[in-house]
C-alpha cells in the first residue's frame, strides 16, 4: 500500500500550497473535518469543495456537457462514470481549467474559478499517458513543479523524499520512466501531482493502460492512498468496477447530463432510472404494464403475468421492470407457490469460476440471467430444463425511464 511512514512537525502544521506533503493521518490544514468520510476515517479536512453551478460546454451546436449542478464535499472520493461522449472527460477538463466554459460557474472552495487559468487553481490533474519526462529521474519528475515554483533547494529534497515514500517508490529515485513498470510510472505521476498539495487531484482514467491484474490491484491502493492523503479526488472512468471499488459517490453521465449521483451501494442496489440500471452491472429489464393496486407494492403485468415490484414508483401503463441477476431465484417446475413466479426453461449456462451465470428463457419472451454461487455442488439445471423463475418483490424494482438510448442498445449496433 501506498502509505508514508514518515511522521514529520511540518506535516502535522499543514501549511499552505508550496508545504510539505501531508502525513498520512491529517489532511490538507490539519483543520476541523468537513466530511462525513473524512471525519469517520479520523482525517482532518480543509479545502477542496468543489461546486459546478448549470455548467455548460459547447462545441458549436452540439453540448458535449449540459446544464449540469454537482456539489463534491472536501476530502471525497468522487467518480464520474459514463461511456465515450458522455461528456465526463470534459467536465474535468473544465475543472482543471483546460477547457473554458460556454456558461456556468466552477466554485472551488465557494471561489468562483470560472475564468481563472490552470497555474492558478489548487488543482493538479494524473493524466491517463502519465506525461512523465523521459529524459529526467524520477526524483527529478517529482520535483520538477516545486522547481518551477523557485522552492528553496531543501524544501525540495525533503517534500520529494516525502512524497516518494508515500508512493513506496524511494528506492527508484534516481531511475528513469523507461526502467519501470506502468504501475510504478502511474505512482511517479501520482507522486508529481501529490507534492505541490493540491485542494483537489483529478484523474483521468489513470489506470486505463494498465493490465487488469495491475488494475484490480492499483484500485485498491489508489483508494487507500485517498484516505491517507484526505484531499477530495475525482476520478474520470467508463470502468464500473473501478468506480464501484473506489468511489465515495459515483455520477453516471450521459449525453452531457448526470443521470443519477449516489454512492456505490445505492446505484447498484436502487438505480433510479433505466438508463443507469442497464449501464451499471449486469441488469434484467423487462416490459411490463403497471396496475393499480390497493396494497403494498406496485403490481404490474409481465406478459400475462401479475408480480409485485416492492421499489420504485410508476403510474399505470406501461413501464419496465428490472431485478439483478443474483436477486433471481431459479426452482422446480412443479415447485410450490407462486408469487412473483413465472415458467421458463433454461436455454444454456455459462461457468464463471466462483458463480454459474444461467440464461432463462421466460414463458412471456423475455431472456432474463440468474447468477448461481459456485459451492462445490454439481448445477441441477441443464439446457433444456423447465424452471420456476422466483422474482421476490424486494428484489424487483419499477425504473423511470429517461428515453435515454441504452449501453446495451449502442452496443447490439456497433
Amino acid at each position: 500500500m501506498w502509505i508514508s511512514r514518515k511522521t514529520t512537525e511540518q506535516q502535522k502544521a499543514g501549511h499552505a500550497v508550496t508545504d510539505a506533503v501531508a502525513a498520512p493521518t491529517l489532511g490538507r490544514y490539519g483543520a476541523m473535518a468537513i466530511n462525513d468520510n473524512a471525519t469517520r476515517r479520523g482525517v482532518d479536512v480543509s479545502g477542496g469543495d468543489v461546486e459546478l453551478v448549470d455548467l455548460v460546454k459547447a462545441f458549436g451546436p452540439m453540448r458535449a456537457v449540459d446544464e449540469i449542478n454537482l456539489h463534491i464535499p472536501g476530502g471525497e472520493f468522487f467518480s464520474l462514470l459514463g461511456s465515450s461522449g458522455c461528456g465526463k472527460t470534459t467536465t474535468l477538463r473544465m475543472i482543471a481549467g483546460f477547457e473554458k466554459p460556454t456558461s456556468g460557474q466552477i466554485l472551488l472552495d465557494g471561489v468562483d474559478m470560472t475564468v481563472t487559468p490552470p497555474h492558478r487553481r489548487h488543482v493538479n490533474t494524473v493524466f491517463q499517458s502519465y506525461a512523465l519526462f523521459p529524459h529526467l529521474n524520477v526524483f527529478d519528475n517529482v520535483a520538477f513543479g516545486l522547481r518551477r515554483a523557485r522552492v528553496d533547494a531543501k524544501d525540495v529534497s525533503r517534500r520529494v523524499s516525502e512524497a516518494l515514500d508515500l508512493v513506496q517508490l524511494t528506492q527508484f529515485a534516481k531511475r528513469k520512466p523507461a526502467q519501470m513498470s506502468g504501475g510504478q510510472q502511474q505512482r511517479v505521476a501520482l507522486a508529481r501531482a501529490l507534492v505541490l498539495k493540491p485542494s483537489v487531484l483529478l484523474l483521468d482514467e489513470p489506470l486505463g493502460a494498465l493490465d487488469a491484474r495491475l488494475r484490480k490491484q492499483l484500485q485498491v491502493e489508489l483508494k487507500t492512498l485517498q484516505q491517507q492523503v484526505g484531499i477530495t479526488f475525482i476520478y474520470v472512468t467508463h470502468d464500473q468496477e473501478e468506480a464501484l471499488t473506489m468511489s465515495d459517490r459515483i455520477a453516471i453521465m450521459s449525453n452531457g447530463h448526470i443521470e443519477q449521483i449516489a454512492s456505490p451501494q445505492d446505484m447498484y442496489e436502487a438505480p433510479a432510472t433505466v438508463f443507469v440500471a442497464d449501464f451499471l452491472g449486469v441488469s434484467n429489464l423487462m416490459e411490463a404494464t403497471a396496475i393499480p393496486s390497493g396494497g403494498s407494492g406496485n403490481r404490474i403485468k409481465v406478459g400475462p403475468f401479475e408480480l409485485t415490484a416492492g421499489h420504485g414508483q410508476s403510474p399505470s401503463g406501461n413501464t419496465k421492470a428490472t431485478i439483478r441477476p443474483e436477486r433471481v431465484k431459479l426452482e422446480p417446475a412443479d415447485a410450490v407457490g407462486r408469487e412473483n413466479r413465472i415458467p421458463g426453461r433454461v436455454e444454456r449456462w455459462v461457468y464463471l469460476g466462483n458463480a454459474v451465470q444461467l440464461i432463462v428463457k421466460l414463458a412471456t419472451g423475455h431472456s432474463i440471467q440468474a447468477l448461481m454461487h459456485n459451492d462445490g455442488a454439481e448445477i441441477p439445471y441443464t439446457p433444456g430444463t423447465a424452471v420456476q423463475v422466483h422474482m421476490p418483490s424486494n428484489a424487483l424494482r419499477i425504473l423511470t425511464d429517461t428515453g435515454v438510448r441504452l449501453a446495451s442498445e449502442i452496443a447490439a449496433t456497433e
